[in-house]
């Protein structure tokens, strides 16, 4: 028989729901806006989310909580925790043209105002990249017939087409347009203007950005669609990252976690609910982190696509009125890029 142990255990396994009550209620009465890990205090958890934070940058690129408290909450206490909780790992960002920070994907009444994107439809969702250092997504509740998540490597990927067509590489580097989705602001055009690398590379590091409906659609706004040779492209690398995608149940109370640089993610189709008090509920927050990795052009690679329009700001630039300015994605331009 082994031996009994006879002292406490400690650590950042040791945690309860309460932690998460006690933060709430410092913070029960203060605007999102003013939540940021200071005055949301996991002690407990702190050390157990760095160590997630370490993984989404330098490991695996994604990671899944669960247990997360929902049930019995309102809708308002649930996003406090949840950006409290969020705020450990990065800094949370505007996302959508009405600057909200907590985006609803949902197909019913909560569905945010976001241009021509198509956000929380029952449709699959394809394997794909958000617009900042990393994605998290709480499931508040989850459709009926349960559909799972997924999540696929793009470095993977990247090994795959080195392997399968190496020729592919250099037409990804290049890169392509990306479309604003109608979500650009005032002098700022519908689309990048310039190319997004899919593939880029500083310093022994790879960095990915995809989202082929985005690309698409700046080709056809563009009036260049794309040719066949890069769609056949593209189709490669949706059979790649699909053959080598992890599926996994996404269920209320958990949260995922992605880092866009190295990690795809999307669902599969789930059944239309008319009903709206069973319809799937996820909440979403985009993260910047600090010093995610090397990029051949920081201002292109990482800011080219999320800084338009009310997208990619931070509270503190939303309160000082910053959104209502043009900006810059470089320190020597004075507009945006």
């Amino acid at each position: 028989m082994s031996e009994i142990r006879q002292a406490p255990i400690e650590g950042p396994g040791v945690w309860t729901g309460a932690e998460l009550d006690a933060a709430l209620a410092q913070v029960k009465d203060t605007p999102l806006e003013g939540i940021s890990r200071d005055n949301f205090s996991l002690p407990v958890l702190s050390s157990r989310l760095t160590a997630l934070l370490d993984d989404l940058r330098a490991g695996r690129g994604f990671a899944l909580v669960r247990g997360f408290p929902g049930e019995g909450y309102a809708y308002a206490d649930i996003e406090r925790m949840y950006w409290g909780f969020c705020a450990h790992i990065g800094q949370g960002l505007t996302q959508s043209s009405d600057a909200s920070f907590i985006h609803y994907v949902t197909d019913g009444k909560l569905h945010p105002s976001q241009g021509r994107r198509g956000v929380g439809f029952p449709r699959k969702l394809k394997l794909h990249t958000d617009l900042t250092d990393v994605v998290s997504l709480l499931c508040v509740r989850q459709a009926p017939d349960d559909p799972p998540s997924r999540t696929s490597s793009s470095l993977t990927l990247y090994n795959e087409i080195l392997r399968r067509q190496p020729e592919a590489l250099d037409r990804l580097y290049e890169g392509f347009e990306w479309d604003r989705m109608d979500e650009h602001g005032p002098g700022e055009t519908p689309t990048t203007g310039y190319k997004v690398p899919i593939f880029s590379h500083k310093d022994g590091v790879i960095s990915c950005q995809y989202n082929r409906n985005w690309i698409n659609n700046a080709a056809e706004r563009n009036g260049t669609p794309l040719t066949d040779d890069e769609s056949e492209i593209f189709d490669l690398m949706d059979e790649i990252s699909a053959e080598n995608c992890l599926e996994f149940p996404f269920r209320t109370g958990d949260i995922q976690f992605c880092n866009n640089y190295t990690c795809f993610h999307g669902r599969a189709a789930h059944a239309v609910v008319d009903e709206e008090e069973r319809k799937r509920v996820l909440m979403r927050i985009w993260l910047d982190t600090d010093d995610p990795r090397p990029f051949a052009d920081e201002a292109v690679i990482r800011c080219g696509n999320s800084r338009h329009g009310q997208m990619g700001w931070t509270p503190a630039e939303m309160l000082s009125g910053a959104n209502t300015k043009p900006r810059s994605r470089r320190a020597d331009s004075a507009v945006a890029i």
